[in-house]
């Protein structure tokens, strides 16, 4: 196994960088981490793309829009015009959120709000001249931080609902109320009953005030998200280097933007995506792996629940378990990863995350995702187990030898 120091070294380094998405500090983390990449061997590029680079004013101001007219049609509930303007405008509303949590097209911030760039690493590994492909994935860019992902408040619900938190599987819908409001809004104008209009309003001007103080904050450090998952990345490099792969190439990708809902991997998807045909593909999100307890994802969406699925699942579990890596299971996250986008797209796709005994990952979107705070013995499994993920399914998509068996594992 080679030597793993240097991926502690690796996370203190980049979370030092101010790394908001589609910044300049983001692509001074690309740029380090390819040339680290280059000289593990592996052959690097880093494609700039466009990106918004947030998520406050994409789902900020649709609720802004429909809250305020929700507020002027509940004045107006007997005239047409004011309700058909509250009509609408909530339908659009809940229309782009939906879109824009899920995954989709991003056509609202595509089409209304400007964009600047942001910077994807693409390193290659492995077998080159390979039929089949591994992609694996993290991110480089950090969150900013909000009120609404204080540390204290799930300990709180701990103390006041015991047991509540230890036997739910599925994190709570944080989206909920955000395409709620709209929703509400498009109802109430619809059917003139005032109690939805203004309850959509709250929830709609609400949502749009969170956003607004998330966007006014900071970014994070982001060690744990996710440098964690650049430095498993970094890891299996020096593994794959150390012991070259036959039978598979392999793709170690850092995106940018991931943090404004996946905009980096959205843009990874439109240029390299036709070239990699799902029954030949398989994805790996790495993301978040510096919590205490190592966890395979069963599915996420922070909308709409997509499972991962079983067959890949299995797979990785096994891997873990040959390669003495414990590996949480059970929880789906109402989150949403660059794995999201593979998934949606049809490929083979796991998702390898961790959390506290809260059933959250440490230190999430708070200024505490300090370097100092990250379980690098995790960081280390991590490795391990991608490793062993590479090796397994090199092992079984390798040409077989004349005289072996065609049986593989």
């Amino acid at each position: 196994m080679a030597d793993r120091t240097h991926l502690r070294q690796a996370i203190a380094h980049l979370a030092a960088i101010d790394r908001p998405s589609a910044s300049p500090g983001e692509r001074e983390a690309a740029q380090w981490i390819a040339a680290q990449l280059a000289e593990f061997g592996c052959d690097v590029r880093i494609e700039e793309e466009r990106a918004h680079g947030g998520y406050w004013f994409p789902l900020g101001v649709p609720n802004a829009l429909a809250g305020a007219a929700g507020l002027l049609a509940r004045r107006a509930v007997p005239r047409a015009g004011g309700r058909a303007l509250a009509a609408a405008l909530g339908a659009l509303a809940a229309a782009a959120i939906w879109d824009d949590v899920g995954g989709g097209k991003l056509w609202f911030r595509r089409r209304f709000l400007p964009s600047r760039p942001t910077w994807n690493v693409v390193a290659e590994t492995g077998d080159r001249q390979a039929e089949r492909t591994l992609v694996f994935v993290a991110h480089h860019d950090a969150a900013h931080w909000g009120l609404l992902f204080h540390p204290g408040v799930l300990p709180l619900v701990d103390r006041l609902f015991p047991g509540l938190l230890a036997r739910t599987n599925t994190s709570p819908p944080l989206m909920a109320p955000v395409i709620a409001g709209p929703l509400l809004i498009a109802l109430g104008a619809l059917t003139g009953r005032r109690r939805a209009l203004a309850c959509g309003s709250a929830f709609a001007l609400g949502s749009a005030a969170t956003f607004a103080e998330i966007g006014a904050r900071g970014a994070v450090p982001g060690a744990n998200d996710n440098l964690t998952g650049v430095a498993t990345l970094l890891g299996l490099a020096t593994e794959l280097a150390e012991e070259p792969l036959e039978g598979l190439r392999v793709l170690l990708v850092s995106t940018g933007s991931e943090e404004s809902f996946m905009e980096g991997m959205q843009a990874f998807a439109r240029r390299h995506f036709a070239a990699l045909p799902p029954e030949r593909t398989h994805v790996v999100c790495v993301d978040t792996v510096g919590s205490p307890q190592l966890t395979l994802i069963e599915g996420e969406g922070m909308l709409r629940m997509r499972d991962y699925p079983d067959d890949f699942k299995t797979l990785v579990a096994a891997c873990a378990q040959e390669s003495g890596v414990e590996l949480g299971r059970g929880l789906r996250f109402r989150n949403a990863t660059d794995g999201l986008i593979a998934l949606r797209a049809g490929y083979p796709t796991a998702a390898i995350g961790s959390v506290t005994e809260l059933k959250v990952p440490a230190n999430y979107h708070w200024p505490t995702d300090t370097a100092e705070n990250v379980d690098h013995d995790r960081v280390s499994d991590a490795v391990t187990l991608c490793t062993a993920i590479a090796r397994r399914l090199a092992q079984r998509y390798a040409p077989a030898s004349p005289g072996s068996s065609s049986v593989r594992a």
